[in-house]
């Protein structure tokens, strides 16, 4: 294989191969996404007309039927999310499934130059970590960029439509948190393809330890494979860290940007609202709508993370699965 790294599309759009048999079960959970997103700009809409019209115009019908319709909205919410968890999940595991056949039947036609070059552990490492990494990308992420995405569409659009000045306001700080993401992209996935190449070199470390037992007691190697293995989980807890560390970075640093335009923002519906300018209800569903916006932006913002472990463990399952098997030249039938 050559040493250039696949493009992140192309290989996504490999990864998403493997999804395609499974294209119905993938799009009903989409679908399900899709009502778990619109139930979320659901409660704010409802919110606005439940206080405008029991509060303000003490209308009776209203005052009978929100609750139900609150009750209703969760009701929805609740089935759907369970049917979009299900058959992500359903499709996630079909797919670690698929992935290890095809490496296996890659590797058992490999040349032996290839095990000669290659430890067990790092072999075995790719079939038993890195392979669950790739649904991360694959999949997980898929319902979390779906769902969240448009949830954060629906809840600016209501926004927009209650307040567009200060909305446009809060889309001020999109392109700092565009940037600051890509450099952390770039990160995380190299640090993840340097933990996923640790974790091969521990468990090369532990099946030499365990296959070649009787050798260590017999010469007493007991204290240095102790030290090998010590040696191999510290490399493997540095990378993480490395990992965890820019992972971690991503979030507050967004938030930190994205709070300067929500005070802004909770300080000119003050305003408004002591103004006059706008109704308990509309002064209500707008803050409800600013503050739900968070957790879905947080959860695309974390999603870079598994995306970049997702994609950096599909190059090396995808390494394995393209490797050119050995030729064979044989003319005897044995």
């Amino acid at each position: 294989m050559s040493s250039a790294h696949p493009s992140s599309v192309r290989l996504y759009l490999r990864l998403l191969g493997y999804v395609k048999p499974y294209w119905q079960r993938f799009v009903l959970s989409i679908v399900a996404m899709v009502v778990v997103a619109a139930t979320e700009t659901g409660l704010p809409a409802v919110v606005k007309p439940l206080l405008d019209g029991t509060f303000i115009d003490r209308d009776p019908t209203l005052m009978r039927w929100a609750p139900v319709a609150i009750v209703g909205l969760f009701l929805v919410r609740g089935a759907a999310s369970f049917v979009s968890g299900y058959m992500i999940q359903w499709v996630a595991q079909r797919l670690v499934a698929d992935l290890r056949k095809a490496m296996f039947a890659s590797l058992v036609r490999l040349p032996t130059a290839h095990y000669d070059a290659a430890t067990t552990g790092a072999i075995v490492s790719k079939f038993t970590y890195n392979v669950t990494q790739v649904t991360g990308a694959a999949t997980n992420a898929v319902n979390v960029i779906v769902k969240d995405s448009l949830a954060v569409v629906g809840l600016l659009a209501w926004m927009l439509w209650l307040n567009w000045p200060l909305t446009l306001l809060a889309l001020v700080v999109g392109p700092p948190i565009v940037w600051i993401t890509r450099y952390f992209s770039d990160r995380l996935r190299k640090m993840s393809r340097a933990e996923q190449s640790a974790m091969g070199d521990l468990n090369h470390v532990l099946e030499e330890s365990i296959g070649c037992h009787r050798v260590v007691k017999v010469f007493g190697g007991q204290e240095y494979e102790t030290r090998r293995f010590a040696a191999a989980a510290d490399k493997v807890r540095r990378f993480q860290m490395k990992v965890a560390t820019a992972a971690a970075a991503t979030v507050p640093t967004t938030h930190l940007i994205a709070s300067f335009a929500i005070a802004a923002i909770v300080y000119f519906v003050i305003l408004q609202a002591g103004r006059d300018q706008t109704t308990v209800g509309g002064f209500v569903s707008y803050l409800a709508a600013l503050f739900m916006l968070m957790p879905p932006i947080k959860r695309l913002t974390n999603v870079n993370e598994q995306m970049q472990r997702g994609l950096a463990a599909a190059e090396t399952v995808f390494g394995l699965i393209d490797e050119r098997p050995e030729v064979d030249c044989g003319t005897a039938e044995i």
